[in-house]
């Protein structure tokens, strides 16, 4: 009788630990990346007016491919700017991306080429429409919000 009852609490203890020790593995990997790099950006409308926001930079491989995956809230006049070395066809997709965001797909001399909205855990992707070298991403409707559209210029002094 004992030993049914210490075997039950044996397996009891154990499925317990188990399912700790995955529930933290898994929220330690995927916790916001907090040493990301932030500046402040400035993009210059065709109106001649700017706005403004603060923005995480992704330069490398392994920031870029996480981006803003498991985060549950962006603020609004916040984003991700995706830095590559080289102009490029780039594709996006929304792979463990709770929030709905927007994305400006910009070229090397800062213009914004593409503007998408990109919905929440969506795979599908989307393209940018020719070679760029940046991407930003903003909370779904910023863009449109803040009265920035293609042709706009992102200030590319904040590379200095």
């Amino acid at each position: 009788m004992k030993t049914a009852f210490f075997q039950k609490l044996f397996f009891f203890a154990a499925a317990l630990f188990c399912l700790q020790s995955f529930s933290c593995a898994r929220n330690s990997e995927f916790k916001e990346n907090k040493n990301l790099p932030k500046k402040d950006l400035t993009i210059k409308l065709s109106s001649g007016a700017s706005v403004f926001l603060r923005a995480e930079i992704a330069s490398t491989e392994e920031t870029r491919a996480s981006g803003y995956m498991f985060r549950k809230h962006i603020p609004d006049g916040t984003g991700m700017l995706f830095v590559y070395d080289d102009d490029q066809p780039l594709r996006f997709w929304m792979k463990n991306t709770p929030t709905p965001l927007s994305i400006a797909f910009i070229d090397r001399k800062g213009q914004i080429k593409d503007i998408f909205d990109m919905k929440p855990y969506n795979l599908n992707g989307v393209s940018s429409g020719g070679f760029v070298r940046y991407a930003l991403e903003v909370p779904q409707g910023w863009f449109s919000r803040a009265g920035v559209s293609c042709g706009d210029f992102l200030e590319l002094d904040f590379l200095d």
